[in-house]
């Protein structure tokens, strides 16, 4: 039998997917035979150059789950996950400072090169409605077998995580299996989504204009600078189909937006369209941005330099921008010894919106070049929550009738030396035959309140464009 070793060295070229899972297979075979029982936790990564293959199509191919995806914003991160190799995961109400501490603890033992993909609630002080359940307080996981795209490279591999005193041949026997159940075929063309039998608001239009009025009444009194309000919508579809077929019929391929994806069991699945990203750490250095202020192309009408030159020249987007940057510098001061927040304003520009975009570089201090502190410092930016944080964290749960799950809160992967984390905005949750889409509008003083329900139906467009269903 070949050695591992050996295997690695005939792989000249990349395989085809059937080649490199029987390739993956036997390197386990060979590793399982070697192997003795572990006096200390054991990782071991096996993996194949594999032919260009697409991510989201081997994806959708798989029946294990759970079932993952991440693509960063310049899309040469792609990372398609099924199963879980090893999990890091919470499900208690709290404050999320003590989610981030304890997925901090987690990972400083974990291998130093995985990365665990997964979520956290936005709020998890808060009481979650049904279908944001399956999502827990967090969930972190090493998928068993990943399909990742990296600068253009495509890699299968699995992983192989065993603790002290564990049975390893059941180990490697639940690795193997999973690797025989890999679909290799070639991807067939995907389904359409099924028709929609209603679509529904939380709050509705009236609701949202008098909660609104009351928002804008403190704004006067002082009471506040600014918060974000969501409105949930449902669409019901005429019958069950597979989530991820919103990520393979998304119509904006070349976007300047980040794609998530976590579906824990058959047709329940979380998945963003975020052109936010919350930051990206290596070591001590640290990526952050300001991102608030919205115009639709649409609505301008007039192509997209004079959408941009709209949103750079309106008053109150200008403002509402600037509570954000503000904001991010004052909360990084703390645990940053060097920051650097652009002073000029760019204007991202996506398929449908434009958003003020501001760029942000800092290094962090010695002792907190840990996750933890980046993402107390950090989440809710201002930009999904408001200003001040703790006040409008507050009005949140009391004015929005419905809970925010995992909507808006930080989504990504970590590892112990690095991490990026977007922001899970314009993002929806499919449970079944139904899907909650979830959009929000920032309300600052001088705010029109039927300007930022429109604003909500822009947020979503991109979603129903899918469905092909307008708002």
């Amino acid at each position: 039998m070949n050695k591992q070793a050996d295997i690695i060295e005939q792989v000249s070229k990349p395989l085809s997917m059937k080649q490199a899972v029987n390739t993956l297979q036997r390197m386990v075979l060979d590793h399982a035979a070697s192997a003795v029982g572990a006096s200390e936790r054991s990782h071991e990564v096996f993996s194949i150059p594999v032919e260009p293959a697409d991510p989201l199509l081997w994806l959708h191919s798989q029946d294990t789950y759970p079932k993952f995806f991440w693509s960063n914003r310049g899309k040469n991160d792609i990372v398609a996950g099924i199963g879980k190799a090893d999990s890091i995961e919470y499900d208690k109400t709290g404050p999320n400072s003590v989610s981030f501490d304890i997925l901090q603890k987690a990972i400083a033992h974990k291998d130093p090169d995985s990365r665990y993909f997964g979520g956290f609630c936005f709020n998890n002080e808060q009481q979650q409605d049904e279908h944001w359940l399956p999502f827990k307080s967090f969930t972190f996981a090493l998928p068993d077998i990943q399909l990742s795209v990296k600068n253009g490279s495509t890699v299968l591999g699995c992983y192989l995580v065993t603790d002290p005193g564990e049975n390893t041949e059941t180990r490697y026997r639940r690795l193997l299996d999973k690797l025989e159940k890999v679909n290799t075929s070639s991807p067939s063309g995907t389904t359409v989504l099924p028709g929609i039998k209603s679509l529904t608001f939380s709050p509705d239009q009236k609701q949202w204009m008098e909660t609104c009025a009351r928002v804008l009444e403190r704004f006067r009194e002082g009471l506040m600078g600014k918060i974000i309000l969501a409105r949930q919508t449902l669409l019901e579809f005429e019958s069950v189909f597979p989530p991820l077929l919103f990520l393979l019929r998304y119509p904006f391929p070349e976007t300047s937006a980040f794609r998530y994806y976590f579906e824990p069991e058959k047709n329940t699945a979380f998945f963003s369209f975020t052109p936010e990203r919350l930051y990206r750490r290596h070591n001590n250095e640290l990526l952050t941005e300001a991102l608030a202020g919205t115009c639709s192309r649409e609505t301008i009408g007039s192509g997209n330099g004079d959408a941009c030159e709209q949103l750079l020249n309106s008053e109150k987007d200008i403002r509402e921008h600037k509570f954000v940057k503000d904001t991010i510098v004052r909360e990084l001061e703390p645990i940053c010894s060097a920051i650097d927040m652009e002073e000029g304003v760019r204007a991202l520009q996506l398929n449908r919106l434009v958003h003020l975009y501001t760029r942000c570089r800092a290094t962090l201090k010695p002792e907190s070049t840990d996750d933890a502190a980046v993402l107390k410092a950090l989440h809710p930016t201002p930009a999904v929550g408001g200003v001040p944080k703790a006040k409008a964290l507050e009005q949140i749960i009391r004015l929005e009738p419905f809970s925010r799950g995992w909507y808006a809160g930080p989504v990504g992967w970590i590892s112990r030396n690095s991490a990026e984390f977007a922001v899970g905005i314009r993002s929806a949750v499919a449970k079944g035959s139904k899907v909650y889409l979830y959009s929000g509008a920032g309300l600052v003083r001088g705010s029109d309140p039927a300007s930022e329900w429109e604003e909500l139906d822009q947020k979503i467009s991109e979603i129903l464009a899918i469905t092909r269903l307008k708002v």
